[in-house]
């Protein structure tokens, strides 16, 4: 029934798995047959802190009785905090101004840029160098921006100003007098679960620094604590000028935000009806407490050097089928060598009760909850296995 609805009403932008889950527990699901999964997916790396922590939970329930939403025309309390969370965790005085989604995020980086370009009596800089394999969000201009020229299809035209380099080798010779930033993801999600190397964006950090182009870090899926530090930014050693947040930030409520040391929007520059409201950020703040605690404890170091070592095991033991491990911290991925492998793998995990994911270049991808405890990763990787003999 629930399937027949979904296919009548829902327009059909995904291919689903129709198990219908009913409730979740720390980094486990169950579905509405009582049947119980470890999820190493995190809602493709959203649920940062697990499902149901109780105390989000009872952040969500103490502001959903006081207040949900009032628009940004009034002082937002818990957003004033957590803008305050942000700088704290990342060490630096940032300002941040909140959205609903990642692509929202670097629409507003994207903006951001283009402004700082506009300077009275000089040529109009605008132009923005990603990567290929990039993904930055499904609105038009993040689209354009992301180096993946399959998702370009039938959407044209549009917006000017993106060129896409082949690696970030090639960035430095593609800048003209109309470049104005440089945007990245310090680990490609979507485009593999790749690592860029660390000496090699310090050099690119150190160059657009000198030239007075500005460095955009794309942190939607590595940010809060997802590799290791509270940014990516922070574990490769650079201060990128525009940083943009959103997946882990909220736990599971839609969040994106938009962290900078520039003074470059005014009022009325930008805005969001939705973003930055009550009940997201009483949320985000109580996620964003809980991973810090998680992070100077080393309970999450420990965690990630456990998952770490499962998962070499497992890779190690099944060479035959893949490649390599890939990915930094909690953001995990392993290349298998023929890309129908990879969709059996996932159809015969998630049979066995583990979920894992997809990304570009043939990759398993693995997003468990940062809070995801030994005995689950151990069940996981039980799973994993036994999925492993049925292929």
């Amino acid at each position: 029934m629930l399937q027949e609805l979904d296919q009548t009403y829902v327009m059909p932008t995904y291919v689903r798995n129709y198990t219908n889950f009913v409730k979740g527990k720390g980094s486990t699901l169950f579905d509405d047959q009582d049947n119980d999964y470890i999820d190493f997916t995190s809602g493709i790396g959203v649920v940062s802190v697990g499902h149901s922590h109780p105390e989000v939970v009872e952040a969500i329930q103490e502001q959903a009785a006081k207040m949900l939403h009032i628009s940004n025309l009034y002082l937002i309390e818990p957003q004033a905090k957590l803008a305050k969370a942000i700088s704290d965790n990342y060490g630096t005085l940032v300002k941040t101004f909140f959205a609903n989604s990642g692509a929202e995020a670097n629409e507003g980086a994207i903006k951001i840029a283009r402004k700082f370009g506009e300077v009275a009596g000089q040529p109009k800089r605008y132009k923005i160098i990603t990567l290929e394999h990039s993904f930055h969000g499904r609105t038009i201009s993040a689209l354009k921006a992301t180096g993946q020229t399959s998702m370009h299809n039938y959407f044209g035209p549009f917006p000017d100003g993106f060129v896409h380099a082949a690696d970030i080798d090639a960035i430095e010779g593609m800048i003209d007098d109309h470049t104005v930033a440089v945007m990245i993801e310090l680990v490609q999600g979507e485009g593999g679960v790749e690592a860029l190397k660390k000496a090699k964006v310090q050099a690119l950090a150190t160059m657009l620094k000198k030239r007075n182009i500005l460095l955009i870090v794309d942190e939607v899926q590595t940010g809060v604590y997802r590799t290791g530090a509270f940014t990516a930014s922070q574990a490769y050693g650079i201060e990128p000028d525009i940083i943009t947040l959103a997946k882990g930030l909220g736990g599971g409520v839609p969040i994106g935000a938009i962290v900078t040391h520039l003074d470059v929007l005014q009022a009325g520059d930008h805005g969001s009806t939705f973003g930055g409201n009550y009940l997201v950020t009483a949320t985000a703040l109580k996620v964003v407490e809980i991973l810090e605690k998680a992070y100077t404890s080393k309970s999450l170091e420990l965690t990630t050097t456990y998952f770490t070592q499962k998962l070499q095991g497992f890779y190690e033991k099944h060479q035959d089928h893949f490649q390599k491990c890939v990915g930094i911290g909690m953001m995990r991925g392993i290349r298998v060598k023929e890309g129908e492998m990879l969709a059996k793998i996932i159809k015969a995990a998630h049979a066995k009760g583990v979920l894992v994911l997809k990304a570009g270049r043939n990759t398993l991808r693995f997003l468990p909850p940062l809070t995801i405890t030994n005995e689950e990763i151990d069940e996981g990787f039980k799973r994993l296995e036994e999925a492993m003999a049925t292929l």
